[in-house]
C-alpha cells in the first residue's frame, strides 16, 4: 500500500500532463497531492521518512517557483536535487555515524564484510548522482514530453535495473541474516 501511495503523486502529475499537455496545470496538481500523500503516509503509519519530507519541501518551493514564474525548469531541477541530496546522505553517512547508512537500512537482513558495505554505499551515491545528471541531460536536450516521460519511465526503469544489479551484486557477497528461529 505504501509504495503504491510513494508513487502516487508523478502518477498523478504524469496523468495530468499527458491530458492538458501543460507542465504547470500537472505541477499545480502535483503540490497538494504530494501534501494529501505525506498525510495519508503518517496517518496510516504515524510516522513520515525523513527524506518524504525532503521531497515534499522540494516540491512546494520548487513547484511553487514554477507556478509563480510560470517557468518549468524549477520542477525539472526538482529530480536532481532530489537525487543529489541521496547521494550527499549516503556519502556523508561515511563521516557521519558508525556506519554507512546503507548498512543500517540493509543489516537486519544481509550480512556483509565492511569493505562490502562501503562498496555498496559508494554504488548507492554514484547512482543518484548519475540519476541526476541524466534528469538534466534529458530536461536540457530534449524536449519537455520526453522529460516528463524520462521522469516517470526513465528514472524508475533505472532504479529498477540497479536494484536488480545490487541484488545480484549482494547475492554473490552477503549472506541473508537468520531470524530468532534460525530461519534466513
Amino acid at each position: 500500500m505504501k509504495l503504491i501511495l510513494d508513487f502516487l503523486p508523478i502518477l498523478i502529475f504524469f496523468a495530468v500532463y499527458k491530458f492538458t499537455d501543460d507542465l504547470i496545470t500537472a505541477t499545480a496538481v502535483l503540490i497538494p497531492v504530494t501534501i494529501i500523500q505525506v498525510g495519508v503516509v503518517y496517518w496510516l503509519t504515524k510516522t513520515i521518512e525523513k527524506m518524504a519530507l525532503v521531497t515534499l519541501a522540494l516540491v512546494v518551493v520548487l513547484g511553487g517557483a514554477t507556478i509563480l514564474l510560470n517557468d518549468g525548469w524549477f520542477i525539472m531541477w526538482k529530480p536532481t536535487v532530489v537525487n543529489w541530496l541521496f547521494a550527499a546522505v549516503f556519502i556523508g553517512s561515511h563521516y557521519i555515524g558508525d556506519r554507512p547508512i546503507v548498512q543500517r537500512i540493509l543489516a537486519h537482513a544481509i550480512q556483509l564484510p565492511e569493505e562490502k558495505w562501503r562498496t555498496l554505499s559508494y554504488a548507492w551515491s554514484a547512482f543518484f548522482v548519475v540519476s541526476g545528471i541524466l534528469n538534466l541531460i534529458v530536461a536540457y536536450q530534449f524536449s519537455e514530453n520526453v522529460w516528463v516521460n524520462f521522469k516517470l519511465f526513465g528514472l524508475l526503469g533505472l532504479t529498477f535495473l540497479f536494484l536488480i544489479a545490487q541484488g545480484i551484486w549482494i547475492s554473490k557477497h552477503g549472506t541473508e541474516v537468520a531470524d530468532e528461529q534460525g530461519h534466513s
